[in-house]
């Protein structure tokens, strides 16, 4: 598994147009091979900035990478800069693979 993650530092006060620009937003994702799930986080508020971040989860790192270079990925990218005067800075990209994962015990049958 491969979590791909950009971390958006948003200009207090901007939250709300930051998250309406996400909901419209056409991800793309979906009919993508090998994406798994995806989340956009709210985090804390800093003194100038609210932390968010998008959440990528994609089967393998190669399917990511894949997905980097297709059409979809493009498409998705398009109106990026939309979001530009609601951040500070440009996002900040952090890809990590999978090394350990747990998950809860299922229940025993009855």
């Amino acid at each position: 598994m491969y979590i791909a993650m950009n971390r958006f530092r948003v200009r207090l006060g901007k939250e709300s147009a930051f998250e309406e620009l996400w909901a419209r937003r056409e991800i793309h994702l979906d009919r993508v091979p090998g994406f798994v799930e995806f989340h956009l986080l709210r985090g804390p508020v800093r003194e100038d900035y609210a932390l968010y971040a998008s959440h990528a989860v994609w089967e393998s790192k190669a399917a990511f990478e894949t997905w980097t270079k297709s059409e979809a990925f493009r498409a998705a990218h398009r109106d990026a800069g939309q979001g530009a005067p609601l951040t500070v800075g440009h996002p900040e990209f952090e890809g990590f693979e999978t090394m350990l994962e747990l998950r809860p015990a299922t229940p025993a049958a009855a």
